[in-house]
């Protein structure tokens, strides 16, 4: 057995040599993004999955970043049956909170069948175009005219279209083994067989895009940028740091190194985070939620977020900005109000509320997910409590728990929520987009960033007293309250609350509920 002094003069590639396997950490928020990081003699690799965003409210003098996406005419996309069309429309404007200057123009290839002016308007705009995306393009009419028309082309992608169509990354062809992918083999005199790194940008959008998420696709993009055109700062914890890191760790958080390591449930996290891939959220947090521990949690808290070992830093996204709702059955919104609506049904019912669906594929995998809302003892004080379940890598369900502490806003409506989740600090801003005035349904926003972990993120949670999807004559006021998110419908992933028995539930004693607020629809009360 090594102690955790021997473990502190080893050098990096003795520990990876002693343990054997390569060792990861990772972090999860409570919504969760994970990073792997893996250590490897004599390379270290860092990659963040495609839930990470940036507030781009810095302007540059750069020139933009010209893309364009040619999408098969009425083409339906694997988001809830959306058109290739509309998925990427909104592509291009969420590409403008990370940074005014990626242009993203759209076209269906029908234009191109009439050769009036859009066919004119697009062949011109092939012109200055640094990334061609194509997307469900199978007519060989369009095929053909795209092949002729994209030769000079140097970063040309294809998605979901006729295998006839060639990708090109770096002005260097790239086969296609598996239509439908862009990972392929890579061959001829490119010089991307020759880097390691390159492979990995081609394996890393390949996996990302089949995710079928608006995160995902978006996320594909700014690899592309960053890969070939220029760096993207919202990308910047994807280059290595260098040894650096190990040396900060073993320097810094031998002992609980050494502890995580000695710990089975520790250890088997990180062989299976080892086994995941970096932008896979689902199997990453499954990892951390199957094995658990307080020495995993320890190893983050000396690790990130005490040391900051990986230098990393992150701030909360400010964009989109999301207005919160202005009054609540014919009253002017206040603080004590908003409260209320966040406490919701509890004490009618056992918990606030119940999610039915949510914006960020990273948590709405999870089922059964509970809120908590309540005031505490000490005045001013209000808590949140999410309760959820995760399914373990041994086929078990487990409860999860978490508690933030939440701080009124400077606008009606608005809150800052705080929470230290397996050993690092996570900073969120929430908004309360709409509440129904009978509480049968509420949107919630949030923006977030864990700086330790130099990630930051955003997403909504729909929420319902039973977990169900409102009536459809809600539907049109959801709608509404969607897009003052900027959020689609389609976007939405759907929370499972088919078999939710047992959920740990129930607040502190001495706890206080609603102020102003009544709640006595007795229509929800068997729930």
């Amino acid at each position: 057995m090594i102690s955790s002094e021997q473990l502190r003069t080893l050098t990096p590639v003795a520990v990876v040599k002693t343990f054997g396997f390569q060792l990861n950490t990772f972090y999860r928020t409570s919504l969760p993004f994970p990073f792997s990081l893996s250590f490897s003699s004599p390379r270290l690799h860092l990659c963040f999955p495609p839930s990470t965003t940036v507030d781009s409210s810095v302007i540059t003098d750069e020139p933009p970043v010209r893309l364009l996406a040619i999408v098969g005419h009425g083409a339906i996309s694997p988001l809830k049956s959306a058109t290739w069309e509309q998925v990427m429309l909104h592509t291009a404007k969420r590409l403008k909170w990370v940074d005014e200057g990626y242009e993203l123009l759209v076209f269906n290839d029908e234009c191109l069948k009439s050769n009036g002016q859009m066919a004119m308007r697009l062949e011109k705009e092939l012109r200055n175009v640094d990334i061609l995306v194509i997307v469900a393009v199978t007519n060989k009419e369009s095929v053909n005219w795209i092949k002729i028309n994209s030769k000079s082309i140097e970063n040309v992608i294809c998605f979901d279209s006729s295998p006839d169509l060639k990708n090109k990354l770096g002005g260097y062809d790239i086969h296609n083994e598996v239509r439908g992918s862009i990972f392929g083999k890579i061959f001829g005199n490119s010089k991307l067989d020759e880097t390691k790194d390159s492979y990995e940008v081609v394996q890393t959008v390949s996996e990302a895009w089949d995710r079928n998420s608006s995160d995902d696709i978006r996320f594909c993009l700014l690899l592309l940028i960053n890969a070939y055109i220029r760096p993207v700062p919202v990308l910047k914890n994807l280059r290595a740091k260098g040894f650096s890191t190990l040396n900060c760790m073993l320097r810094n958080c031998g002992r609980q190194v050494l502890n995580c390591l000695l710990d089975p449930n520790c250890r088997k996290a990180l062989q299976c985070l080892n086994k995941c891939s970096p932008v896979d959220q689902v199997c990453n947090y499954r990892c951390i939620a199957s094995y658990e521990s307080a020495n995993l949690e320890a190893f983050s808290l000396c690790v990130l977020q005490k040391n900051n070992c990986l230098e990393l830093e992150a701030k909360v996204p400010t964009k989109p900005y999301v207005p919160p709702m202005v009054e609540f059955r014919g009253q002017i919104l206040s603080h004590a109000i908003a409260e209320d609506l966040f406490v919701g049904w509890l004490g009618s019912l056992q918990w606030s509320w119940r999610v039915v669906a949510g914006q960020n594929p990273a948590y709405d995998q999870f089922p059964c997910q509970y809120q908590l809302f309540y005031r505490g003892k000490a005045k001013g004080s209000f808590w949140y409590e999410p309760v959820f379940q995760v399914k373990t890598f041994e086929g078990e369900m487990v409860w999860r728990r978490r508690k933030y502490r939440v701080k009124r806003g400077k606008i009606y409506g608005t809150f800052n929520f705080s929470v230290l989740d397996n050993g690092v600090v996570s900073n969120e801003f929430w908004t309360i987009v709409d509440v129904a005035d009978d509480l049968s349904w509420g949107l919630f926003h949030y923006h977030g960033a864990a700086r330790a972990a130099g990630q930051s993120y955003t997403g909504a949670v729909l929420v319902s007293p039973d977990g169900a999807f409102p009536n459809e004559r809600e539907r049109t006021k959801i709608v509404a309250a969607l897009e003052k998110c900027e959020i689609k419908e389609w976007e939405l992933h759907n929370v499972d609350n088919c078999s939710c028995v047992g959920p740990p539930l129930g607040t502190p004693e001495g706890s206080r509920l609603h102020d102003i607020v009544q709640v006595d629809d007795p229509n929800w009360l068997h729930v």
